[in-house]
């Protein structure tokens, strides 16, 4: 498929990286409904890891099978599939072609008690498995962020190199942060902000709310007038902080929702300007036939 002018456009944004990378960027771009528009929605399913096989997968057993998210991912047409090594391993020769893969390559799991990750996967793993990009997550916030932001910047290096994508997962936690803070719509572009800094292509935050937590930061948002009162506002703000928009910016799905409340939240990304959506348990934990139609909205939405 010829590249669009809009895809074009994008992937001139990246000045540094290789065509390998470009390649791979390429071809999370130009696959399924959204191809060519510059947007995306890729499912991702690592809440195994965070959360336990019963809290992800009880509410559709099917979702207990590896083979489930890969061919829902195909059949809806999104742009790649993003999951830790094990899952991508059960299904990335019966698949191989079908969508765009990205190895998650660290994760947490809600037995710990600290807000940190394990390196649970490798660049040699992504292109084993014939991935287009590896994904990350750093915690900004956290006593361990150095470290995370350190073993990215390893990874992220050696992906490169090797023609991959990076993804970052950038989820404000911490010591300092409560739970109304880790939304509100400063954090949210500070995290966002981080992630373009330390070299992603695309950057994973929450969809941010209209609070300003950091008392830093409420003076110099009142006197420079500048607007998170709506969830689109907000979303611009975000996209903004991500080099002026020159950086992929994609919003999580959040915890399982209603279908009008998660519509409203996908227009919100859409309406501010978002690259797309990155949309696990409100998909994967409804029957197929729900999730389809669901992500057949959700598409629709991002063609504007």
């Amino acid at each position: 498929m010829a590249l669009t002018p809009k895809v074009k456009a994008i992937l001139s944004q990246y000045e540094s990286d290789n065509p390998g990378s470009k390649t791979n960027l390429a071809r999370l771009l130009n696959t399924g409904k959204l191809a060519g528009t510059g947007k995306l929605v890729i499912l991702p399913v690592d809440q195994g890891f965070e959360h336990g096989p019963a809290r992800s997968f009880a509410a559709n057993p099917a979702a207990y099978d590896p083979h489930y998210h890969f061919e829902l991912a195909i059949e809806a047409g999104l742009n790649g599939f993003a999951a830790p090594l094990g899952m991508l391993e059960c299904g990335a020769a019966t698949y191989a072609g079908e969508i765009p893969l990205i190895l998650k390559c660290n994760s947490s799991n809600s037995l710990s008690t600290i807000k940190d990750q394990a390196v649970t996967g490798t660049v040699a793993d992504a292109l084993r498995l014939g991935c287009v990009g590896i994904g990350f997550t750093i915690y900004p916030g956290s006593e361990y962020c150095f470290e995370q932001m350190e073993e990215l910047r390893e990874l992220a290096a050696e992906a490169k190199a090797a023609g991959l994508a990076v993804i970052v997962w950038s989820y404000p936690r911490g010591p300092l942060l409560d739970k109304k803070a880790e939304t509100a719509a400063d954090v949210c572009a500070y995290a966002a902000h981080m992630a373009a800094l330390c070299g992603a292509h695309i950057i994973k935050v929450k969809p941010p709310t209209d609070v300003v937590a950091l008392d830093a930061c409420k003076p110099v948002y009142e006197k420079n007038n500048v607007d998170v009162s709506t969830l689109a506002a907000g979303i611009r703000h975000v996209v903004q902080s991500s080099f002026a928009g020159r950086r992929i910016v994609i919003f999580s799905g959040g915890e399982h929702t209603g279908s009008d409340s998660l519509l409203k939240t996908i227009q919100g990304i859409q309406d501010g300007g978002g690259f797309g959506s990155i949309i696990g348990r409100n998909v994967f934990q409804r029957p197929k036939a729900e999730a389809l139609a669901l992500l057949d909205q959700i598409t629709t939405i991002f063609k504007g």
